[in-house]
């Protein structure tokens, strides 16, 4: 082992290991994705759905990350070459990281546009405006080949000099800040949402569950959010489980940031339908329901200046949150793999991960006629990332754990911070062995192409 795991940084406090822990797992995922995927398959029954997978699949993959992390001490590449010396388990790890750099070169680009809506809303950009005039807004913000590359860079920057500072006192300490100013913001605005006259049929969409709506495409995507959602299969949960101290309980730790991500993408529901059906919109609109659809229904609304603010605030900042940890997963693999500082480890990531998302963000306008296997470079890399890179690195985290590491070295682990009861033990080894596996299997089929349900 290099000297750098000598002097390693370490979480300082339980609420700082839930609030990055939770950090990581809170994105652009619960307040972007899930709002819209939940309306595009039919609301409450999704939700259900949603909410079974998280327990039976995202907790035991989650603790299975963090027991990898925390016993060997090391980044998600370095952890496997700790816990499983001289066997190929470690290109699991350089999966991971790889996912990582894939994930924040278009992560980046997204955040950027959030950043973009701040400004738009403080200037009152939607008022007066046709829902055409709307759209054409976004066309022409990620068409653009200046702004957008711009505002990717100002994101990344504002990541990587809270990466630089350290664990303590860069990633936790304004996880510890940033995570309750999230919830404030989001609370904020759920009571906006649901004061609106018409607002009882979005919650009815979100809560009455119509399973007739459901089929296999709406099961198979609950089951893939349900585990992309919580940072697994990235090396995030395996990196910040290096950083947490023995005494920290680690199945109370899963338990946490799992509620915590699980009320966020609810309140983003509640925060969002209710104004949705306020307005007579279509719950329906998929990826444009933040940046085309929403802004429609601000402009609309009573106060809705300050809304939309706060909106664009609160997904920024959820953006934040999440590439703080991605960004952490390469840094910790140039500082322990190839013995480099933290600054020069950031520095370097950073930049790196930038110039990829240069071209993700120029894919969307001057580089758009040019594509590989009919996908534009952004679209490619969240192709690769999402339905190769993190189920692979998922699936075989649950082999690893469940298979390699065994039941006597997760007691030994898990119990050096808590209890579990055998019984307890007994269905984690279950779910990690057999259920997560295959399912996680069934989403990779799926994902591409040899699978179909429908």
């Amino acid at each position: 082992m290099s000297d750098n795991n000598q002097a390693r940084d370490t979480f300082s406090s339980k609420f700082g290991v839930i609030a990055a822990a939770a950090g990581s797992a809170v994105g652009l995922g619960n307040i972007w994705k899930f709002p819209y995927i939940t309306g595009v398959h039919g609301g409450a029954a999704f939700l259900f759905v949603y909410l079974g997978f998280i327990l039976a699949i995202g907790i035991p993959i989650m603790l299975s990350e963090l027991i990898i992390g925390r016993s060997s001490k090391r980044n998600a590449f370095g952890a496997f070459k700790v816990l499983a010396p001289g066997t190929p388990w470690r290109y699991i790890g350089i999966l991971g990281v790889g996912a990582a750099f894939l994930i924040l070169s278009f992560y980046g680009v997204v955040a950027g546009w959030s950043i973009q809506y701040i400004s738009l809303s403080i200037q009152n950009g939607f008022t007066n405006k046709s829902p055409e005039q709307i759209t054409s807004l976004f066309s022409t913000l990620i068409e653009s080949p200046i702004k957008p590359v711009a505002l990717q860079l100002v994101f990344m920057f504002a990541t990587g000099a809270i990466v630089i500072v350290g664990v303590k006192k860069g990633i936790e300490k304004y996880t510890k800040i940033l995570m309750p100013m999230l919830v404030v913001i989001l609370i904020g605005l759920c009571i906006k949402s649901v004061s609106l006259d018409g607002a009882k049929a979005g919650l009815d969409f979100l809560f009455k569950p119509d399973f007739s709506k459901l089929n296999g495409d709406a099961i198979l995507s609950a089951l893939g959010h349900a585990f992309f959602t919580l940072s697994l299969g990235m090396g995030t949960l395996i990196t910040y489980g290096s950083y947490i101290n023995k005494e920290n309980n680690l199945v109370r730790t899963v338990i946490s940031v799992t509620v915590a991500d699980t009320v966020i993408a609810i309140l983003a529901g509640i925060a969002i339908f209710p104004a949705v059906f306020a307005f007579g919109i279509a719950p329906t609109e998929g990826p444009g329901l933040i940046f085309v659809t929403l802004p429609n229904v601000f402009h609309q609304m009573p106060g809705g200046f300050a809304f939309s603010i706060l909106f664009f605030v609160l997904l920024t900042i959820a953006a934040l949150t999440s590439s703080i940890s991605i960004l952490e997963v390469v840094v910790a693999y140039f500082k322990e793999e190839f013995n480099m500082g933290r600054k020069s480890s950031t520095v370097l990531a950073t930049i790196l991960i930038s110039m990829l998302g240069i071209l993700c963000s120029l894919s969307m306008g001057i580089l758009s006629p040019y594509t590989l296997f009919g996908l534009s470079f952004f679209d490619l890399m969240d192709w690769i990332s999402a339905n190769l890179m993190l189920p692979v690195g998922g699936l075989f985290i649950a082999v690893f754990t469940g298979w390699f590491y065994g039941r006597k070295k997760v007691q030994a682990e898990v119990a050096n911070g808590g209890n579990l009861s055998g019984a307890m033990l007994s269905l984690f080894m279950f779910l990690v062995k057999f259920i997560a596996p295959i399912a996680i299997a069934i989403v990779l089929l799926n994902k591409i192409g040899l699978l179909k349900f429908s």
